[in-house]
C-alpha cells in the first residue's frame, strides 16, 4: 500500500470515529434534554459541580487503567465544554465577570463554564455581586486572592453585604506579557497596566531599564493592551489573550517575578452545592468584642477535627471580621456542631469542591 493510501485509509477510520463521536454526543444531549426537564420540575440546580468534579475523576481514573493517550489537562477540558453545552442546552444562562473581556476573571470564567457559554463583563466586583443577587446573570466570577497580592478586599466587602453562595473556586497561573508596537523597548516613553501587574513584574522592569519609563496604572490590563496599541512609545503589561484582543505585537511573555503567580476565583450564585467527598467551605466570622472569643472558636474547630486552611482578617464598614477556609461541607455532622454552636458570629459563604488546598 502507497502512503497515499495508506493516508487515506487512516483518514476514513477517523471519519468513522468521528461520525460515532457526534452520535454519542447527540446521544448524551438527549438525556441532558430529559435531566433538564426533570430539573426544570423540581427545581434542582443546572450547574453541579461536585458531579461535573465526579465525572472527571472517574474518566481519568479509567483512562490510566486502560492507559490512554490522553493526559488529566486533556480530559479535563475536553468534558467540561462538554458540559457547558449540556448545560445550555438544559438552561441557557449569563455568566457575569470582572471586565474586560480578556481579563484574568474572563479566562477564569471559560476555564468552567467553556467557550460556548454567554459571558457578560462588569465593570466592579460590587457589580458582579449586585446582579447575581438581582439575577440579571446566574453565575458571577470574582477574584479572591492572589499568591503575591492577598486577599481582595471588593470581594470580601461583596460577601459581607449580599446573601450569595459560593459553588465553586478556580486557580489560574498568572503570567504577564510585555506588548507595543515599539520594534525596540528602549523607545517605550510610557507603560500601561494595573497597579498589582506593575508590582508582580517589578525585577522585570528594573532588569530591562523599563522602571525610568513613566508606569500609568489604570483599572484593567486588557484596557491597558487596548490603549497601548494606538497611543505610539507606550507598551502594556497585560495578559497573553489581552494583547492578541487588540492585535498588539508582545515582545516579552511571562515577565512576572515569581514563577507560582496564582490568582484564586470564586464562581459565585444563588444555590448551595451537595457535598461531594472533597469540599472546603468558607466562611466570614465576627466575634463577639470579649477575651478570648477568637481561641475558643479556634479550638472548636480543633476538637472537631477539622482542618482549617486559611484565617485572614479585614475591616468591614468599621468592623473586624475573618475570612476562614476549612476543609468539609458545612452538612458533615462535625462542621455542622461547630457552625451551630456560633451561628451568631458566623456567615456561611459556601461548600464547594476543593481544587487546592491553599496558594
Amino acid at each position: 500500500m502507497s502512503d497515499e493510501n495508506g493516508l487515506l485509509e487512516l483518514r476514513n477510520q477517523l471519519d468513522t470515529i468521528d461520525n460515532k463521536l457526534l452520535d454519542l454526543i447527540n446521544e448524551r444531549m438527549q438525556i441532558v434534554h430529559k435531566v433538564g426537564a426533570l430539573k426544570a420540575k423540581s427545581g434542582g440546580a443546572i450547574y453541579r459541580p461536585e458531579r461535573e468534579k465526579a465525572i472527571i475523576e472517574r474518566l481519568e481514573k479509567i483512562n490510566q487503567e486502560k492507559k490512554g493517550l490522553l493526559n488529566k489537562s486533556a480530559i479535563e477540558a475536553l468534558f467540561l465544554e462538554i458540559f457547558a453545552i449540556s448545560r445550555n442546552l438544559e438552561l441557557p444562562e449569563n455568566i457575569g465577570y470582572l471586565g474586560p473581556e480578556g481579563s484574568f476573571t474572563h479566562q477564569a470564567a471559560e476555564a468552567r463554564f467553556g467557550a460556548m457559554s454567554s459571558y457578560i463583563p462588569i465593570s466592579s466586583i460590587k457589580g458582579v455581586f449586585k446582579e447575581v443577587d438581582t439575577k440579571k446573570v446566574k453565575f458571577g466570577v470574582v477574584p479572591i486572592e492572589n499568591s503575591s497580592n492577598g486577599i481582595v478586599n471588593d470581594t470580601i466587602n461583596g460577601f459581607s453585604k449580599y446573601n450569595l453562595k459560593i459553588i465553586a473556586e478556580v486557580v489560574l497561573d498568572i503570567h504577564h506579557t510585555l506588548a507595543s508596537t515599539c520594534d525596540k523597548i528602549t523607545d517605550i516613553k510610557k507603560i500601561y497596566s494595573k497597579d498589582i501587574a506593575f508590582d508582580q513584574c517589578r525585577r522585570f522592569l528594573t532588569n530591562f531599564g523599563l522602571d525610568e519609563a513613566e508606569l500609568i496604572p489604570i483599572e484593567s490590563t486588557t484596557k491597558a493592551a487596548k490603549i497601548a496599541a494606538s497611543e505610539p512609545n507606550s507598551g502594556a503589561i497585560c495578559p497573553h489573550v489581552g494583547a492578541k484582543l487588540y492585535n498588539l505585537p508582545i515582545l516579552f511573555e511571562n515577565i512576572e517575578d515569581k514563577d507560582n503567580n496564582k490568582t484564586r476565583f470564586f464562581i459565585i450564585s444563588d444555590f448551595e452545592n451537595a457535598p461531594s467527598g472533597n469540599d472546603k467551605t468558607s466562611i466570614l466570622v465576627k466575634f463577639p468584642n470579649e477575651q478570648g472569643a477568637l481561641v475558643r472558636f479556634l479550638n472548636d474547630f480543633n476538637d472537631a477535627k477539622i482542618n482549617l486552611t486559611k484565617i485572614k482578617s479585614h475591616i468591614v464598614e468599621g468592623n473586624s471580621i475573618f475570612f476562614i477556609d476549612f476543609d468539609g461541607h458545612k452538612d458533615d455532622e462535625n462542621v455542622k456542631k461547630v457552625l451551630e454552636k456560633h451561628k451568631n458570629s458566623v456567615k456561611i459563604l459556601g461548600s464547594y469542591v476543593k481544587e487546592v488546598n491553599d496558594i
